[in-house]
């Protein structure tokens, strides 16, 4: 009996707004009717506002309907969606969505397309590859090529991830260590999550290319513990690798080992920084460790550790498959390769959007994102996170790199953007930077743990007219003092999103009112 290939997504996202139901309700449906179906769980293909996105796998391609209700199934059938005939909520081919079409697709190359828990699927799909070619070459030529690609890390510092290698694989230790930053904490963010979920052999495959350069043999995911799913995904994903000879003691009869295991995090926004991390991976509380040593020399229990984000690792297998070069093609300036773009917030068409370095805010916000949810006019975006500094309409041309983004006192970090209307208040949002920055201040450093707490004092007074010149001056000086004299980025960043409100919105600190107001 011939069976019709159903793709219903399995990703946090899609299950939130109904995608079990939707697919059990498929199920029944076909049953109902004795009509023979297979049922795959994918992850989503990140066009979110679609999403539960259903995906039938026709003569002429998969395609799409979406957003899918379960109440909708019957009528989905009565209408032929099996053969992808028409119905209101057609969407025809999925890949030819101007959204997802106009991108570049090359850290999420399968994601959305596969079964990310089948070895299968992965294999089928040019998984793998960039392994088998790592393990031809010595580990320093496996470092060149990553080097030489330009990746940089992806998780918000953009350090050039062939120099931590190179440092890693030049220190002499008994034991080194490969650690994944998984503990996606940034506002409008999900990307790392969208990876683990579907595709996680991906990541797997990225960590062990980097125990291979570097000599490290065992490897932990730092996994934040909002992220129950991805979990559930990597663990098999790791099971499977393991049992195919992709993870052990002898991969792929190389004789040389890396192993791997998730470790849940407990949710504190610090741990996302990387010593911190490596203290709660310790079993201690994660506050943040003075620098130097480096962790590339004394990391996870004083060994020489490689730290990089999902993304980071997540990129490496392509390079490795299709060589530097080719990584190196896509970009701009030392912003080489694509990265991951989350949109998120006040947007009509919120979802992920993987492009070449050189796109422009307002490409990405108009051209992908449709304009705003409301209906208003954009006033500003924030970039980079709950301490990225809020970027004005003034500003939408600039081309999404590294340096230029730096250029004018702001910063790309893991790529979420949070959009907000002409309804937003700018001095309550700045305020809420420095609320944030207490509530998830690891307490060591003076800046930081004090700063934030008299930043929230210094705002309410400015909001409530105390003297406000005076105010904003003090707030400006609070600011350099965090800005240089934090131990870490937390309190160091902190000032991004306050005084680019100050300088770019004076308008909303003018407003006389009081603290509860804000």
């Amino acid at each position: 009996m011939t069976h019709t290939r159903i793709y219903v997504p399995r990703d946090a996202a899609a299950l939130s707004v109904g995608a079990q139901e939707v697919a059990e309700a498929i199920a029944a449906e076909a049953a109902r009717r004795g009509t023979a179906v297979e049922i795959v769980r994918n992850g989503t293909r990140g066009l979110l506002w679609l999403e539960p996105l259903v995906e039938v796998v026709t003569a002429g391609g998969r395609i799409g309907y979406g957003p899918v209700q379960a109440g909708e199934v019957p009528s989905l059938f009565e209408a032929g969606f099996l053969e992808g005939k028409p119905h209101a909520l057609h969407l025809g081919p999925v890949e030819e969505i101007p959204y997802f079409k106009n991108q570049e697709r090359l850290t999420f190359a399968r994601v959305g397309i596969t079964d990310p828990r089948s070895l299968k699927d992965y294999l089928e799909h040019d998984g793998y590859k960039g392994l088998r070619a790592a393990l031809a070459l010595a580990p320093e030529k496996i470092v060149a090529q990553v080097t030489d690609s330009g990746l940089r890390g992806r998780g918000g510092a953009a350090f050039p991830a062939g120099i931590k290698w190179k440092t890693v694989l030049g220190v002499q230790a008994p034991q080194k260590y490969i650690v994944c930053n998984a503990d996606e904490g940034d506002s409008g963010t999900y990307s790392d999550r969208m990876v683990m979920e579907g595709d996680p052999f991906v990541l797997i495959e990225g960590m062990t290319i980097a125990g291979l350069a570097t000599g490290a043999t065992r490897g932990f995911i730092y996994l934040r513990w909002e992220y129950p799913d991805a979990k559930v995904a990597l663990e098999a994903a790791i099971a499977a690798a393991t049992e195919a000879g992709y993870l052990g003691a002898d991969v792929l009869g190389s004789k040389r080992a890396f192993t791997l295991e998730v470790r849940m995090g407990a949710g504190a926004y610090i741990c996302g920084e990387e010593t911190s991390l490596l203290e709660s991976l310790e079993g201690k509380r994660g506050q943040v460790r003075f620098k130097p040593p480096l962790p590339a020399i004394q990391g996870l229990f004083g060994q020489p550790t490689v730290i990089n984000n999902v993304i980071t690792f997540a990129s490496v297998p392509i390079i490795m498959d299709k060589g530097a070069e080719h990584y190196k093609n896509y970009g701009v300036g030392r912003s080489r390769g694509t990265l991951p773009i989350q949109l998120t917030g006040n947007i009509r068409h919120g979802g992920l959007i993987e492009k070449a370095f050189g796109v422009t805010l307002r490409q990405l916000l108009y051209d992908y994102g449709g304009g705003s949810l409301s209906g208003r006019p954009i006033r500003a975006v924030q970039v980079g996170g709950p301490l990225g500094a809020y970027m004005p309409e003034s500003q939408f041309d600039t081309p999404l790199d590294y340096e230029a983004f730096a250029a004018i006192g702001a910063m790309v970090g893991h790529g979420g953007i949070v959009v907000f209307d002409d309804s937003v208040d700018m001095a309550a949002q700045a305020r809420y930077a420095m609320e944030f920055c207490a509530v998830e201040s690891c307490g060591k450093c003076t800046p930081c743990r004090i700063g934030s707490t008299r930043g929230m004092e210094v705002i309410d007074r400015l909001l409530a007219g105390e003297n406000s010149p005076r105010q904003e001056k003090l707030l400006r000086d609070l600011c350099d003092t965090m800005l240089y004299g934090s131990l870490c980025a937390l309190g160091g960043l902190t000032p991004y999103p306050v005084v680019s409100a100050l300088n770019h919105f004076p308008e909303d600190f003018a407003k006389p009112r009081t603290a509860r107001a804000v």
